[in-house]
């Protein structure tokens, strides 16, 4: 059964359901995509628990001819890297459309891109033909171009613009280093492919993979995004309407460290292990740099968004310390960050939608008037801080201890980061929620609606199960993170021998 495809392709059919909707009928077009956000939810579930934990390599694979010519064709996988982002992105999926019920300018196109946003994610979290990916990874673009454009603040033109042209500058790059493997391919076995599992037993001169290595690790760069690429995500985030920070934050951002560990990493192990030492630098000086601007941001949803810089740098040095607990520490927190940023995205728009503004010196004693908000924003910003019994702490543990292991300099550094982000997160509660109700405009506020419980119930679940039970997420994720390590650590011991023997050094670009 090509269960993938009906996971990737079910949104998309939605999309196309939702179009035959009369836009006048705005709880109808509400309902229907409640409705069919929860099918591909439904399948994921089903996938998560079929899939066979013990196994590190891909399952469920599907494959058809596409353009055999040229080597594209139509190839589908999950293994545990994969698996539990694809189980994020449809889990959230109904909360952003839960949140739609607050559209009502074009309402209809709104929830129709979400859809085709949602094929995009999925496509490219699955696909292991490298073209299939890139067809994917563009696609994702295009939704989340218009959701800032349309529906996002004064300066929404200007952020999506810059979205825009920050990521394509990444992706063609990427684009010609896909071209060069699929013609290193062909000079070397006679046929063009683009396959992941083709590309990997490639061998090319170490040089040459420097150049490759760089355009794949700058794409991904841009997306995560790490310092000094980050700049266009804080306007992205503020301009977005609330689905589309939402989304951006929980699950586009992942496809930047999904790609580092899929594709970049595993394609030029050797320059990979060469730059782990830069990139767990540049992760470092995020993790600071992040928290220390959000301390002093005047604007709830531009603190949430730099608050992003700072949480995935903490992924990227988890994954450039390249052992069992970094790596997978880095994947638990890619999960966390999605779940924690995500509530914190809707917590901040559900008090937009209430004010009409984000200013934190606007508010201030707001537990009186809403106290359901304030117990929920709570548990939301202590997931985000990192408190032990809670999801975050585990992720942001496992990394630490990896990164200790390789980079102990980088671990007591990152430390801080945690120490960092206690301060601006508990200093911004504080000041939104405690103390006295000094403008008038909050005493009338009225308290979260069943709705939007509905929203934040299923995130404070998986807080608390995820911070007390992390075996089921660590087992499935340990075979293929093992299975991708040794690839990583076997190529790389080949490549060192090579040098020391002084055989096939120079043909592979090294010295003697």
């Amino acid at each position: 059964m090509p269960l993938l495809s009906l996971i990737v392709f079910t949104p998309l059919l939605a999309a196309l359901m939702l179009v035959g909707i009369p836009r006048e009928q705005a709880q109808a077009l509400r309902r229907a995509a409640l409705l069919f956000s929860l099918v591909p939810f439904a399948l994921a579930v089903w996938l998560l628990l079929e899939f066979n934990g013990a196994r590190g390599d891909l399952q469920w694979t599907e494959r058809a001819a596409w353009i055999p010519r040229y080597g594209i064709h139509y190839m589908l996988g999950v293994d545990g890297i994969s698996l539990f982002l694809v189980v994020l992105t449809t889990f959230l999926m109904p909360i952003v459309f839960l949140q739609a019920w607050d559209v009502h300018k074009r309402l209809k196109e709104y929830l129709v891109l979400l859809f085709v946003m949602e094929t995009g994610m999925l496509g490219a979290l699955v696909a292991t033909d490298l073209f299939l990916f890139y067809v994917f990874w563009e696609l994702m673009l295009i939704p989340m171009y218009f959701l800032i454009g349309i529906w996002g603040g004064e300066r929404r033109i200007y952020a999506a613009i810059k979205l825009v042209l920050y990521t394509m500058a990444g992706s063609l790059l990427m684009l010609v280093a896909m071209i060069y493997l699929a013609i290193a391919h062909q000079q070397e076995v006679g046929q063009y492919s683009f396959a992941w599992e083709h590309l990997l037993q490639l061998r090319l001169p170490l040089e040459t993979q420097r150049l490759l290595f760089a355009a794949f690790a700058l794409a991904f760069a841009i997306k995560v995004p790490m310092f000094p690429l980050h700049t266009w995500l804080p306007d992205a985030h503020t301009e977005a309407p609330t689905g589309g920070s939402v989304i951006l934050a929980a699950i586009l951002l992942k496809m930047g460290t999904y790609g580092f560990l899929r594709f970049a990493i595993p394609l030029f192990p050797e320059v990979a292990v060469e730059a782990m030492p830069i990139i767990a630098v540049l992760a470092v000086i995020g993790i600071i740099y992040g928290a220390l601007v959000c301390m002093v941001q005047p604007d709830l949803k531009r603190l949430v968004a730099y608050s992003s810089v700072s949480h995935l740098g903490f992924v990227m040095l988890g994954m450039a310390a390249l052992n069992l607990q970094g790596v997978q520490g880095s994947l638990y927190q890619m999960l966390n960050h999605g779940l924690s940023t995500g509530g914190l995205f809707l917590a901040v728009g559900a008090l937009y939608e209430r004010r009409h503004t984000r200013l934190i010196a606007e508010f201030g004693g707001l537990w009186a008037p809403l106290p359901v908000y304030g117990a929920l924003f709570l548990v939301v910003m202590l997931s985000s801080v990192g408190l032990p019994g809670l999801n975050g702490f585990v992720g942001e543990f496992l990394i630490l201890l990896g990164a200790f292991g390789r980079f102990p300099w980088a671990a007591i550094l990152g430390t801080t980061g945690v120490i960092l982000g206690a301060v601006y997160l508990l200093w911004m509660f504080q000041r939104v929620m405690f103390g006295p109700v000094t403008n008038p405009e909050n005493k009338s506020l009225k308290d979260l609606s069943v709705r939007e419980i509905a929203m934040f119930a299923p995130l404070v679940v998986l807080f608390v199960f995820m911070g007390l039970y992390p075996k089921p997420f660590l087992v499935r994720m340990e075979p293929s993170v093992r299975l991708t390590l040794e690839r990583v650590e076997s190529r790389a011991r080949s490549a060192s021998s090579a040098c020391n023997d002084g055989i096939a050094c120079v043909a592979r670009g090294g010295q003697r």
